[in-house]
């Protein structure tokens, strides 16, 4: 028996409804994956966007208005106008960037909200150089709460063929037989370090489930692709049959610190994950966070049945001959093998493979080899 999904049911707004006359509301591409994701049941226990009641309360106090835990607003902004014609119409299409309508939304809630109390709230700061709080600048004024009935699948490309549902990863694992599964969640691709990681939490366990976040992120951050590319061919390698499975999740990257470890955690439970690996400084961006914030905040849902691994950071010890991390490694910091991002960037863009310590062979070569690999 596989773990319960968040809030105690799997959701699923994939409907068949007719969306002939009604009026159509054009979305971002970001906006039109979080859709589906609510369809699919990824978001549960969210059935559409965030009403005002459950908005203000997530915000406040990082759970939905009846107290289930929910830490990120997934929210529709609009200017005043189109708020005004949607709440007029009740039921509106949802058109993604492709022009194609995928959704009908239908409307229970059109409100002005604070952006000053979402950026501290959420962000915990409103310095604009965060990028969360860049983003809810830019949001427009007014958010549109309600279901959403998902009527159209979007047009499949390369980079959505290894997407899953929450259904068909519960059907994956209990079709392999694995009871205790590790996701892992990352926007990079994987050094040796986050290998040896994963594989040390499922020392004990059936198997990892490789959750790389496919979305809008910050410049200097890899680009999609290479990502998936890597992971690709870092299983293919290293990995023994039938211990990792990779998938994509389609959203975009918040850089909440804690709140958004929770988030990710939530998502991997209804995935059917029962561990998930938190490590240091996990979701977090420049020195906004503590670095084991994402640990502490725990503590304040104990009612998650996804169960978090704390992880410091792992590195490879020339002198232990192993890959460590501080809390068993007694050796000094200048026998340690790692790299900051920063240094990573520099060295590819200089066309310096790093040390095979650092990234498998096959996994520089795949970065190295391709035309801008960050995003600029």
């Amino acid at each position: 028996m596989l773990i319960n999904a968040h809030g105690g049911k799997l959701v699923n707004r994939v409907k068949d409804v007719d969306p002939s006359g009604l009026i159509s509301v054009d979305i971002s591409a970001d906006l039109a994956n979080d859709v589906e994701n609510i369809a699919d049941g990824i978001f549960s226990p969210l059935e559409g966007f965030l009403n005002q009641q459950d908005f203000e309360s997530v915000i406040s106090k990082g759970r939905l208005a009846n107290g289930t835990a929910w830490t990120m607003p997934t929210v529709l902004d609009v200017d005043e106008e189109t708020g005004k014609k949607m709440k007029d119409a009740g039921d509106v299409l949802l058109k993604n960037p492709d022009g194609t309508g995928i959704a009908v939304l239908h409307v229970e809630d059109v409100y002005s909200y604070d952006k000053q109390a979402t950026m501290n709230g959420v962000y915990g700061t409103n310095d604009d150089s965060h990028p969360g709080v860049a983003k809810t600048n830019s949001m427009k004024d007014f958010l549109v709460g309600g279901k959403i009935d998902y009527i159209q699948r979007q047009n499949e490309t390369e980079i959505r063929k290894h997407r899953m549902t929450p259904t068909q990863t519960r059907e994956l694992f209990e079709k392999v037989g694995w009871k205790t599964i590790v996701a892992f969640q990352t926007r990079n691709p994987p050094h040796v370090a986050h290998e040896m990681l994963q594989k040390t939490a499922i020392t004990t366990r059936d198997g990892v489930f490789v959750n790389p976040l496919i979305g809008k992120k910050k410049p200097g951050d890899f680009k999609d692709e290479i990502i998936v590319k890597a992971y690709e061919v870092m299983i293919e390698k290293y990995y023994p049959e039938n211990k990792c499975q990779l998938a994509t999740l389609h959203t975009e990257m918040k850089y909440a610190g804690p709140r958004e470890a929770i988030h990710h955690a939530i998502m991997r439970q209804n995935y059917g994950c029962t561990h998930i690996i938190i490590g240091r400084d996990h979701a977090g961006v420049g020195k906004f966070y503590d670095p084991f914030a994402a640990h502490k905040i725990f503590d304040d849902y104990p009612e998650l049945e996804i169960e978090p691994i704390f992880f410091p950071a792992f590195f490879y010890c020339n002198k232990c001959l192993t890959f460590t991390n501080p809390n068993v490694c007694p050796c000094a910091p200048e026998h340690r093998e790692q790299i900051s991002g920063t240094k990573m960037r520099e060295m590819i863009n200089n066309g310096e493979s790093p040390s095979k310590f650092i990234l498998r062979p096959e996994v520089a070569e795949v970065i190295i080899n391709y035309d801008k690999p960050f995003v600029e």
